[in-house]
C-alpha cells in the first residue's frame, strides 16, 4: 500500500486554517499533491509509518534519522550542479558527443526519457482523459508549406540578429542590454554592453561601470544611465556600443531579422517548389486539423484539442542547457470558446489557475514560480492577453508555461488561405461564427529542467552529505528499488528477485545488488527513486520487508502482502469524499506520522475537526470525527457526515 499512490490522480492539498483535517490510516492514500512544501506545518506527502492489517501502527527507527527529523530546506541548485547530475546519473547527455556535441541539441539518457515520459502522460491524464470536452491529436512535423505562409511564420517568424565584426559570433539583439555610463558632473564614460544577467541586473551594470571608472582613473560616482535591448540603440549608439564579445565599440552590426524555422527539401528534386519546414510549433497542426476533428469527435464548442510533439527553431543563440534549444518537445491545448469580450476574460482565466494548480501537484516549488501579464504593446498584433507562469531557474525567472488568448486569428486565416469553411454552426442559437482560442503552452524540456531544480536538494544523513532529488512520486523515473542485503545467499537473492519481477508489473523498478546497503541507498537518493525495499535474512522467517523513505529516510518493516495491496475502489471513495469537502471548506490531508501525532499538528493550527479513515470504515460505511477542543470521537455514518458538518461549521 506505500507505493500505490505512486499514479493515483493529483489532489491538491489547500493547507492552511483547514475548517476539517482529513486522515486516512492507510498510508496507500498518500497521493497528495506536493503543494504541501509551502503550508506553514509542512503537512508531509509520504508516509513514514504502515497500516498492518489489525489497524495499528507499526514504526521503526532508521539508524539514518531520528523520527521527526526533517532535512534542511531545499536551495537553488547551480546549473553546474544540475548538468554534472544529468551527465553523472543519465537524465540528459550532449547530442553526438563522441563527435565533440552539437549546439542546441541533447540526448535524453535511460533515467530522462522517464522523466519525461511522466511529464507528458500526468499532462494528457489530467488535460484530455480528465476532461470531457478534450480530445487529442498527433500531426506531422513537416506539412504544406502554405500552412506557414497563411500563419504569418514565413514572413514575421523571427529574432532580431547582430553579428560582431571582430570575434564572428551572432547575438540575439533582443538578449543583449545596454546602458550609457558617466559621472556624476556628466562626463561620458563610455557605454556597457552584455547578455542579459541571470540575476540583478542593475547592480551587474553598477559594478561593471565601477570597473569602467577605475580603469579609466577616474573620480567620484560612475552613473548608469537606462538600460535598454539593444534593438532600442540609435545608427549613433550603435557605433559607441561595445561588442560583449571583443569589447571594441562599433564592433556591432545593425540589428536584422533572422528567420528561425528550419527549412529542408522533400523529394527527389531540389527547388522552391519542393521546399518545406521543421514545424517551428505544434498549434498549426491543430488549427488546420479544426474541421476534421469537429466532424468525427462530434464535439461541441467549447471544446479543446490537445498535441504533445517535437518543434524545431533555429536560434541564434541557443543556451541555458536545455532550457533554449533547437530541438524541443511542446505540449500544446487549443481550446475553442464562442466569440465576445464576455467570454475569454473567464475561460482565459480558468486555464490559466487549471495549469498552475498543475503544475504544483506535479511537484514545483511554488516560491519559485510567479506570473508575468504581457503588457498590450508587448501582445502579438491578434492576441487579447497572455500570461505566463514564469519560474526561477538557477539562470534568472524565465517563461515556463504561458495561457494565451488568440482570437480567431488562426482559422480565419487558413479559412482564407485554404478556401475551406472552418465555421462553427451552435444548434441552440442557430448562428454560424468562427470561434476564438485560448492557448495553453508548456514546453516538455522547460518543465524538465524545473523540476530537477524544484526536486534537488543537499542535506547531511548521518554526517554525510548527500544529494538527494525529491520527484512527487508520480514524476519519479524509477518508483522503487528492491536491494537484497547480501548478493552471496541465493536463498536471499532469489525472494528478492522474485519481489523485484512482480513489482516491474506495476512500476519501473531498479534492482542493485552491487556495494553496502547505504551506498545504494544513496545512488537511489540522487536520482529520485522515492522508495528502497530491502530484502534480508529476517524476510525468509518473517515474510516482510524494510522500506526505507528517500525523503525522511525512516525505515519501516512491512509484510510482504501489504506492499503490494491496492484497494483501488477504497481509494476511489476517500478521494470522493475528501474532494466533496473540498468544494464546501479548506480541507487539509495528512497520512504522516501515528495518527495521535497527526492530531496534535491540526489541533496546533486550529482545524475544528478531524475525520480518520480506518480499517471498520471499508466494512461499516462509517468514519471517526474527532473534536478540537474536548478531543471526543464520534462514530458518524458518511452519508450522515456532511449534513452534521453543515450544522457544526455552518450553523445550519
Amino acid at each position: 500500500q506505500i507505493l500505490h499512490h505512486c499514479h493515483l490522480p493529483n489532489v491538491h492539498m489547500l493547507g492552511l486554517r483547514a475548517a476539517v483535517m482529513f486522515l486516512a490510516l492507510s498510508p496507500a492514500q498518500a497521493f497528495m499533491s506536493s503543494s504541501a512544501r509551502s503550508s506553514r506545518f509542512q503537512l508531509r506527502q509520504f508516509t513514514a509509518s504502515v497500516t498492518t492489517s489489525t489497524g495499528s501502527v507499526t514504526e521503526a527507527a532508521s539508524s539514518e534519522a531520528s523520527p521527526g527529523d526533517k532535512p534542511a530546506p531545499p536551495s537553488l541548485p547551480s546549473m553546474e550542479e544540475l548538468v554534472g547530475l544529468c551527465k553523472r546519473r543519465g537524465f540528459i547527455f550532449p547530442s553526438s558527443e563522441i563527435y565533440n556535441g552539437f549546439n542546441g541539441f541533447y540526448d535524453y539518457g535511460p533515467l530522462g526519457v522517464e522523466l519525461k515520459q511522466n511529464i507528458k502522460q500526468n499532462w494528457w491524464r489530467n488535460f484530455v482523459h480528465g476532461r470531457e470536452d478534450m480530445v487529442g491529436i498527433d500531426t506531422s512535423i513537416i506539412a504544406n508549406p502554405a500552412i506557414w505562409e497563411a500563419s504569418g511564420h514565413v514572413a514575421g517568424f523571427s529574432d532580431p540578429m547582430v553579428d560582431c565584426k571582430g570575434s564572428k559570433l551572432r547575438f540575439r539583439a533582443d538578449q543583449l542590454l545596454f546602458a550609457k555610463v558617466t559621472l556624476e558632473d556628466g562626463e561620458v564614460l563610455g557605454y556597457l554592453c552584455m547578455q542579459e544577467p541571470e540575476f540583478e541586473t542593475e547592480a551587474t551594470f553598477a559594478k561593471a561601470a565601477d570597473s569602467m571608472k577605475r580603469k579609466a582613473k577616474k573620480q567620484g560616482k560612475a552613473v548608469v544611465g537606462p538600460i535598454k535591448e539593444l534593438v532600442e540603440a540609435s545608427e549613433a549608439e550603435l557605433l559607441l556600443i561595445p561588442s560583449p564579445a571583443t569589447g571594441v565599440p562599433g564592433d556591432l552590426t545593425e540589428p536584422r531579422d533572422f528567420n528561425l524555422m528550419f527549412q529542408t527539401q522533400v523529394g527527389a528534386l531540389e527547388g522552391s517548389s519542393s521546399s518545406a519546414y521543421l514545424r517551428p510549433e505544434t498549434a498549426q497542426g491543430i488549427f488546420v486539423n479544426f474541421k476534421n476533428v469537429k466532424e468525427v469527435a462530434r464535439t461541441k464548442v467549447p471544446f479543446g484539442i490537445a498535441q504533445i510533439g517535437k518543434a524545431f527553431r533555429n536560434e541564434i543563440t541557443p543556451r541555458n542547457f536545455i532550457f533554449r534549444s533547437r530541438e524541443f518537445e511542446q505540449m500544446e491545448i487549443e481550446y475553442f470558446i464562442a466569440p465576445g469580450d464576455e467570454v475569454w476574460p473567464a475561460q482565459h482565466a480558468a486555464w490559466l489557475e487549471s495549469m498552475r494548480s498543475w503544475l504544483v501537484g506535479i511537484g514545483l516549488r511554488e516560491d519559485l514560480m510567479g506570473y508575468e501579464v504581457h503588457a498590450d504593446d508587448k501582445l502579438a498584433h491578434y492576441a487579447r492577453a497572455c500570461t505566463d507562469v514564469s519560474f526561477t531557474f538557477p539562470f534568472g525567472e524565465q517563461e515556463l508555461l504561458g495561457v494565451a488568448a488568440r482570437g480567431n486569428f488562426d482559422l480565419t486565416a487558413h479559412a482564407k488561405a485554404s478556401g475551406k469553411n472552418l465555421e462553427f454552426f451552435d444548434e441552440q442559437t442557430k448562428e454560424k461564427f468562427v470561434p476564438h482560442v485560448i492557448e495553453p503552452s508548456c514546453g516538455v524540456d522547460r518543465l524538465f529542467l524545473a523540476l530537477l531544480t524544484s526536486a534537488y536538494c543537499e542535506d547531511e544523513v548521518g554526517g554525510e552529505k548527500r544529494t538527494v532529488l525529491k520527484f512527487h512520486p508520480s514524476m519519479a523515473p524509477i518508483k522503487v528499488a528492491v536491494l537484497p542485503l547480501v548478493k552471496n545467499k541465493p536463498e536471499l537473492v532469489e525472494k528478492a528477485r522474485g519481489l523485484f519481477e512482480k513489482l516491474q508489473k506495476r512500476y519501473n523498478v531498479a534492482w542493485d545488488v552491487s556495494g553496502a546497503i547505504g551506498r545504494r541507498y544513496r545512488r537511489m537518493d540522487e536520482v529520485g527513486t522515492p522508495f528502497c525495499v530491502t530484502v534480508d535474512f529476517e524476510s525468509l522467517e518473517d515474510e516482510c520487508v524494510t522500506v526505507r523513505e528517500r525523503d525522511t529516510t525512516e525505515q519501516t518493516r512491512v509484510p510482504i502482502e501489504d506492499l503490494f495491496a491496492a484497494p483501488l475502489e477504497t481509494d476511489r471513495r476517500v478521494l470522493r469524499m475528501f474532494e466533496k469537502l473540498q468544494k464546501r471548506y479548506n480541507v487539509a490531508w495528512d497520512v504522516s506520522g501515528a495518527i495521535g501525532r497527526r492530531y496534535r499538528r491540526m489541533d496546533e493550527v486550529g482545524t475544528p475537526y478531524c475525520v480518520t479513515v480506518d480499517f471498520e470504515s471499508l466494512e461499516d460505511e462509517c468514519v471517526t470525527v474527532r473534536d478540537r477542543d474536548t478531543t471526543e470521537q464520534t462514530r458518524v455514518p458518511i452519508e450522515d457526515l456532511f449534513a452534521l458538518l453543515s450544522k457544526q461549521i455552518d450553523g445550519f
